[in-house]
C-alpha cells in the first residue's frame, strides 16, 4: 500500500507541475505575441481614422511619410512609378518638398519629369506632385501621372498645326490664282489655264475637308451600332469603281481575286472608305502600265475566323523607316508626289482607325522598288455567310467577280516588278 500511495502521490505532483508549466508557457506565448516586433512597428497603421480608406480609392499615387521621412503608407501605384524603394521615398525633389511642408505646414505642388524604370532610352514620366500636412506628424504626397495627357496634348497640337498648314496651301493658291485671273482678264488662254488650276486646288481643299470629317467620324462614332453583314465582293467593286478613272489615265490594270462569297461585319460606309483609300493609294503610287491586285480570303484566328483584304501594287515601295510612320496623320512618304496626286496624308490614318474600331488591324509589306501589299484584317460575319443567296450580285458577272476586272492568281504575294517602260 505504501508503494502504491507513493506512486499516486508522485503522479499527482507530476500532473500539477505539468499544468503549471503549461500555464506559464501559455502566458509567456501571449505576452510574446503582444510584444511589438520590428516588422509590426513598420506595418502597424498610425494613420488617422478613415485616411487609409480614402487613400485606397484615390486614382493618384499616394505616399504618407512620418517625421523621420519613413514611408508609413504607400499605394501600389506609387511602387509601380518607382516613387518608393526600400521603405523610403526615392525622389529627392519630392522628399525635400515633404520636409519643407512638415516645417511650415504650407501645401506645395510641382511638375517633374522622372526617368522611366526599366528603359535605357531616356524616356521620362511627366508627373504632378502635391504635398500637404496630414495631422501634426505626418505628410501626405499625391502624385498624378501626366504622361498620357501630355502625349495626347502634343498629338492634338501637332494635328491643329498640320491642319492649318494643309488648309493654308490650297487657300493661298486659290487666292493667288484668282488675282492672276483678274490680271489676265483680256487673255482667254491664261484665264482658262488659271481656272483649271483653281479647280485642282478647290478639289484638293474639298478632299481635305472631307477626309478630316471622315477621320473625326471614325474616331468618335461606334461603327458597331450600325453594323451589318457586308459583302466583300461589293466593297472590292466599289473601291475599283472609285479609282477607275485614275487607273485608266495611267493604263493601270486593276485585278480582283481570292475567295468568293466572303462577308465581314461592320459599318458599310466606313469599310468602303477604308478599302477605297488603300486602292486609291496603290493606283496613285504605281507607275503607268502596271497592275493593282485586290483580293480577300478567310484565315483562322483564336477569336474566330477573320477576313483578309489584300491590296498589292507594283509601285515605288516604302522604306523601313517610313513604314513605322505611314499610318500617322498627314505623314507622307513622298511629299512632292503627294502634292502631284492630291493626297492629304489622312487616308491611311482613316484605314487604321476603321480597322481598330471594327476589331481588326491593318499591316503592310513593302520593299523599295518592288511595290507594297497592304492587308486589312476584319472579323468575319459568320451568320451572314449562311444567309447569303446563291445568285450573283448585280455588281458581279457570271464568274462571281466584280465586273470589268481580271483575276489575280496569288494576291497575297508581291506582284512581279514592272517592266521598264519605253
Amino acid at each position: 500500500m505504501d508503494v502504491n500511495a507513493a506512486v499516486a502521490a508522485a503522479a499527482a505532483i507530476a500532473g500539477v507541475l505539468t499544468g503549471v508549466i503549461a500555464m506559464l508557457a501559455f502566458r509567456w506565448s501571449e505576452r510574446d505575441q503582444k510584444r511589438p516586433t520590428r516588422t509590426s512597428l513598420h506595418t502597424d497603421p498610425v494613420l488617422p481614422p478613415g485616411v487609409d480608406t480614402v487613400l485606397s480609392v484615390l486614382r493618384s499615387s499616394a505616399v504618407v511619410l512620418d517625421e523621420a521621412d519613413a514611408v508609413v503608407k504607400a499605394s501600389s501605384a506609387a511602387y509601380a512609378l518607382g516613387l518608393v524603394r526600400g521603405g523610403k521615398l526615392a525622389v529627392e525633389p519630392m522628399l525635400q518638398m515633404a520636409r519643407d511642408t512638415r516645417r511650415d505646414g504650407e501645401i506645395r505642388q510641382v511638375e517633374l519629369d522622372l526617368p522611366r524604370r526599366g528603359t535605357g532610352r531616356g524616356e521620362a514620366l511627366a508627373v504632378s506632385a502635391r504635398v500637404a500636412p496630414l495631422g501634426s506628424r505626418l505628410v501626405l504626397l499625391l502624385v498624378e501621372d501626366l504622361t498620357e495627357a501630355r502625349r495626347i496634348e502634343a498629338v492634338r497640337r501637332d494635328f491643329v498645326a498640320n491642319v492649318s498648314h494643309e488648309l493654308k496651301t490650297p487657300v493661298g493658291a486659290l487666292s493667288l490664282l484668282s488675282e492672276a485671273v483678274m490680271d489676265a482678264s483680256d487673255d482667254p488662254e491664261a484665264v482658262e489655264r488659271f481656272a483649271g488650276r483653281m479647280q485642282i486646288e478647290a478639289t484638293r481643299l474639298t478632299n481635305l475637308v472631307q477626309e478630316l470629317i471622315d477621320l473625326s467620324r471614325v474616331q468618335n462614332d461606334d461603327p458597331l451600332e450600325d453594323a451589318e453583314p457586308v459583302r466583300v465582293d461589293e466593297l472590292v467593286a466599289e473601291a475599283i469603281d472609285r479609282c477607275r478613272h485614275q487607273a485608266g489615265t495611267k493604263q493601270i490594270t486593276m485585278a480582283a481575286g481570292g475567295t468568293a462569297d466572303l462577308h465581314v461585319w461592320g459599318n458599310r460606309g466606313q469599310l468602303a472608305a477604308a478599302l477605297g483609300n488603300l486602292v486609291e493609294n496603290a493606283v496613285n503610287y504605281s507607275p503607268a502600265r502596271t497592275r493593282v491586285g485586290i483580293a480577300g480570303r478567310r484565315v483562322s484566328a483564336p477569336g474566330g475566323d477573320m477576313i483578309e483584304l489584300a491590296v498589292t501594287d507594283q509601285g515605288i515601295g516604302i522604306s523601313d523607316k517610313d513604314k513605322e510612320r505611314i499610318f500617322e496623320r498627314f505623314y507622307r512618304v513622298d511629299p512632292a508626289r503627294s502634292r502631284a496626286t492630291g493626297g492629304t496624308g489622312l487616308g491611311l490614318a482613316i484605314v487604321k482607325h476603321v480597322a481598330a474600331s471594327h476589331g481588326g488591324e491593318v499591316t503592310v509589306w513593302s520593299s523599295e522598288g518592288q511595290g507594297s501589299t497592304f492587308t486589312l484584317r476584319l472579323p468575319e460575319a459568320g451568320a451572314a455567310r449562311d444567309r447569303a443567296t446563291d445568285h450573283p450580285s448585280d455588281l458581279e458577272d457570271e464568274d462571281g467577280r466584280p465586273d470589268g476586272t481580271t483575276t489575280v492568281s496569288s494576291p497575297y504575294e508581291p506582284l512581279p516588278a514592272p517592266e521598264v517602260l519605253p
